[in-house]
């Protein structure tokens, strides 16, 4: 089996190196990685400028762009071979409800998935103990069953690992994405020069939480594993519109 791994902390980072270390076993991994943390870079991908593609010392590829760029790169041109999987991560952090629409873990994933190839995105729910290990193990049962089960239709999993010994985990459950609150206001300050400059705020808590959601299985020590899809029509909203512009629907 061909694997193809990227994420978004950079190729540096300690969870792909855990990754790439759990799904080894399984078959020829390959890794292409940005040069550099691109955290909530989201599906971005570089148009305004070329992409350069080299190799670190222990053979990971790694590309000055972003996550989105590095899959689509090694899929439409770098890799000889399509990969049978791609797996994103391990995140350090978690990747829950609204975090979906900026992280480039995701992102890695969805391009993927764009792709038509089975997609993985998997994340450390962290809390200072770092079981990079934990979250290894359980991408590599994933893409075994991958193995040994024909999924109907494309796949985009988004996996979330509490950050705990493997052993504590209180089993997997399939959820739905939960929501988080408005994130917290921006953080002005001024630099040296005496500029006005801004940090983003950090994100807003859980607001549904509740049974099913990905943040409720996370909270119960359970891995969370959420579907996705890319289509964003509201469907139920199009009649609606329909009236707005005069072209008909029921009154």
């Amino acid at each position: 089996m061909r694997i193809l791994l990227s994420n978004d902390d950079g190729y540096f980072a300690p969870g792909l190196a855990a990754l790439e270390k759990a799904l080894s076993p399984l078959g020829s991994v390959t890794v292409v990685a940005p040069e550099r943390d691109r955290s909530g870079a989201s599906n971005s991908l570089t148009l305004d400028r070329p992409l350069s593609v080299r190799r670190a010392g222990n053979g990971y590829w790694y590309v000055n762009g972003t996550p989105t760029d590095c899959v689509h790169l090694a899929v439409t041109g770098l890799l000889p071979d399509l990969p049978d999987v791609v797996v994103s991560g391990i995140n350090h952090g978690a990747n829950m409800g609204d975090d979906t629409i900026y992280s480039g873990t995701v992102a890695a994933a969805t391009e993927g998935f764009l792709l038509g190839i089975p997609s993985i995105a998997v994340s450390l729910v962290a809390s200072g103990r770092d079981h990079f290990d934990t979250a290894g193990r359980v991408a590599a049962e994933l893409v075994e069953r991958f193995l040994k089960h024909h999924v109907e239709g494309s796949v985009l999993l988004n996996v979330n690992v509490p950050d705990l010994p493997y052993e504590a985990l209180q089993g997997v459950q399939v959820t739905r994405l939960g929501k988080r609150h408005k994130a917290e206001p921006v953080v002005k300050a001024s630099t040296p020069r005496g500029e006005t400059v801004y940090w983003v705020g950090a994100a807003g808590g859980a607001q549904d939480a509740g049974e099913g959601t990905d943040f409720h299985a996370a909270a119960s020590n359970r891995v969370s594993v959420t579907p996705l899809q890319m289509d964003l029509t509201r469907f139920a909203q199009m009649e609606t519109v329909q009236r707005w512009l005069g072209l008909g629907g029921k009154a």
